[in-house]
């Protein structure tokens, strides 16, 4: 059975050869790239080229040696300027502060201050900036975080898909195809509505227009998803058929309950989700819908269900509510889970080498039967994850995710 077919087949709710496993094919599902020099060099895997392609979470691209050690089955087609506005489409070495020489995006040129911190300056004005001894990028701007009137939101430019991206999208496929032809590939596109409220107008400024101007939010709301739209019909023109998967992302909850309540997130989310949602559906009925929302989002679940959500991840199982025996009882027939196989919170972090075993036979048992499931931790692998837990959790999912499943019937 090829990559391919067995992560269609779990889309598919059917069961193949066995649990289909993702390695860093997201950037949720990634690895910072501390922890990934870490592997290699536990692996004893020299040379290559190790690259960040997500630099506001230090994400390594996961190179062809490492997806055929853990038998990945899925690759990634990123977008041309992933964080902060900074292409990919060219890389140079560069040190990170703990010495290391990897490569990072060409355009990629961080300021660094008295204080030992590094920021990204665009226009004179700081975007983002790594906290000196920080392992990532925090937002420093939010460009509509005076905004109090629609005119306002009239004069803010959203993205829109150029050239160079379809050129880089035409590349970058076509070198996917090339190097990975018989793995299934994921199209990170974003369509984030929820989130890219809180990153242009800021979280705390968000979160008081949700209840004090709604009318405000309902009018960035429809107009981002507008734009949305707009791009995703350039994207899916250049890409057609060629992914299997679209990549959407809205994280709507936090470790102990929802941003928002049912009623607000029904009123001012869940309708432009649904716009952006039903037109991947109608330009590309095959392509499944994979949305990342960390956190405790259990009651909006049948929302998004309802909304044309294929895919769930990351399944914080550590978050309220999202048990995942429950998860799969209740909404195993409608949704894929895709994560949630073993918790880098606890487990993956603190535990031994068996009990991160343990943890992933317990998941593979309970999330696995019937399909319906694409092996993943929880969120991104952190610097300070051993490298023996990280062997231990995917090669513990390679052996045990067999099908039949010994333990989940």
């Amino acid at each position: 059975m090829t990559h391919r077919e067995r992560v269609l087949l779990a889309l598919n709710h059917e069961e193949g050869d066995r649990v289909p496993i993702d390695f860093g094919a997201m950037r949720s599902t990634g690895i910072h790239v501390l922890a990934y020099l870490q592997l290699k060099k536990y692996l004893g895997m020299e040379g290559g080229m190790v690259k960040v392609y997500d630099l506001m979470q230090m994400l390594a691209e996961p190179e062809k040696e490492i997806l055929e050690f853990f038998d990945a089955d899925v690759v990634q087609l990123h977008r041309y300027a992933p964080t902060f506005g900074i292409p990919i489409d060219e890389f140079q070495k560069r040190n990170l502060p703990t010495g290391e020489e990897i490569w990072f995006p060409a355009a990629f040129q961080p300021v660094t201050r008295e204080n030992g911190s590094r920021e990204i300056v665009v226009d004179s004005k700081a975007v983002a900036v790594l906290p000196q001894g920080g392992f990532w990028f925090d937002w420093a701007s939010f460009p509509l975080a005076g905004a109090e009137r629609k005119e306002d939101i009239d004069r803010y430019q959203f993205y829109v898909i150029d050239e160079k991206e379809v050129d880089f999208l035409q590349t970058e496929l076509q070198e996917l195809k090339t190097k990975y032809p018989d793995y299934a590939i994921l199209g990170a596109f974003g369509g984030n509505i929820f989130e890219d409220g809180l990153f242009t107008f800021g979280l705390e400024k968000y979160l008081t227009l949700l209840i004090e101007k709604p009318e405000l939010v309902e009018y960035f709301n429809q107009k981002n998803a507008q734009n949305h739209i707009h791009n995703l019909r350039k994207y899916l023109q250049v890409v057609g058929d060629e992914i299997d998967i679209i990549q959407m992302g809205d994280d709507l909850g936090t470790q102990n309950a929802p941003y928002l309540s049912p009623s607000l997130y029904r009123r001012l989310i869940k309708p432009y989700q649904k716009m952006v949602y039903d037109e991947v559906h109608r330009l590309n009925p095959g392509v499944k819908v994979f949305l990342h929302s960390c956190g405790s989002i259990y009651p909006f679940i049948p929302d998004l269900i309802e909304i044309g959500v294929d895919i769930l991840n990351p399944v914080q199982t550590t978050a309220k509510g999202m048990d995942p025996r429950k998860l799969k009882e209740e909404f195993g027939r409608d949704l894929v889970f895709w994560g949630g196989g073993v918790e880098t919170q606890g487990v993956l972090l603190y535990g031994t080498e068996e009990e991160v075993r343990r943890q992933v036979r317990e998941r593979i048992d309970v999330l696995g039967p019937g399909g319906g499931f694409v092996f993943n931790q929880v969120h991104n692998i952190l610097p300070d994850v051993p490298p023996s837990n990280v062997v231990a959790a995917y090669q513990e999912a390679q052996k045990y995710g067999i099908y039949p499943l010994r333990g989940g019937r």
